[in-house]
């Protein structure tokens, strides 16, 4: 197997504790590498786990591991983690892994996965949906739609996303996560290939020429896939369309770096916002 036949990887450094007497990487921590690795593959497929496999209506269950080793891995060794779903049977999912230092195959592998009642743990049909989502992330297929539309439109998406994050994981009041701006605004939501919200924010207007984005929110377990990035950009790209020439927000002061990253500048002093320090942000379009 060579690192072109895999689409995903998941990069990870070697940690003292995983290493041995021998200092080599003990042998069995290289399923917890392909374990953390499945992780991040869901993410990859824009899938929260937890909620993904409550509304197909099982969940995955390991049948059989299988690694083999080419050669070892060192204390700091920067690897990287391949996986490729490489068939989709009647109740099971075959998974090969590769594991790779630079150019160099440490490590081969095969994950025998069962989708499952999690109740009784007998087998039963992958779904339609699950099969559809895995062959076509294989097969370079995106994982998402996104949308930029009216609040008529997209008000069931978005709230939904906004009540998760804002008001029951940041603790928010209501009242300060919804307002009449709503509905005369531009908003972008992100779902993915179950129909789930996952990403989401709009775009008011501030000022003449000067857009205000606002309500960025991406759902916990899928944050670091890029959805907040893309959700952006396409609200800058809706701001430039309409004729702005100056788009600003109030980051979150957690979130200072995820936006400089992007372009934008601070601009003034910290300030608290809804009870969270905030930093205004602009870029200039």
């Amino acid at each position: 197997m060579n690192r072109s036949d895999f689409r995903f990887f998941h990069r990870l450094r070697v940690r003292w504790a995983e290493v041995d007497m021998q200092k080599i990487v003990f042998n069995g921590h290289y399923l917890m590498y392909f374990d953390t690795a499945m992780a991040d593959y869901w993410r990859a497929l824009a899938l929260p786990y937890e909620e993904s496999m409550h509304f197909l209506g099982g969940d995955v269950y390991v049948k059989k591991a299988s690694v083999e080793y080419h050669a070892s891995a060192l204390y700091d060794d920067v690897l990287d983690v391949g996986l490729r779903c490489a068939r989709v049977g009647n109740s099971s999912m075959r998974f090969e892994g590769v594991i790779y230092r630079g150019d160099t195959l440490l490590i081969t592998g095969e994950l025998l996965y069962v989708f499952a009642d999690p109740a009784t743990q007998t087998s039963k049909p992958v779904p339609a949906a699950l099969r559809s989502i895995l062959e076509g992330f294989e097969a370079g297929e995106a994982m998402t739609i996104q949308r930029v539309d009216s609040w008529q439109e997209l008000e069931g998406p978005s709230s939904k996303l906004r009540e998760e994050v804002f008001v029951q994981e940041q603790g928010i009041a209501p009242h300060l996560v919804w307002d009449t701006l709503d509905a005369s605004t531009r908003h972008a939501v992100i779902v993915n290939r179950l129909g789930h919200p996952v990403a989401s924010g709009r775009l008011t207007q501030e000022a003449a020429g000067v857009g205000r984005i606002g309500r960025m929110a991406v759902k916990r377990a899928l944050r670091g896939a890029s959805l907040g990035r893309d959700v952006l950009l396409a609200l800058v790209q809706a701001a430039r369309e309409r004729g702005d020439t100056e788009v600003m927000l109030h980051a979150q002061c957690s979130a200072e770096g995820f936006y400089r990253r992007l372009g934008f500048a601070p601009r003034g002093a910290v300030f608290e916002e809804a009870g969270i320090q905030h930093i205004e942000m602009v870029l200039s379009l």
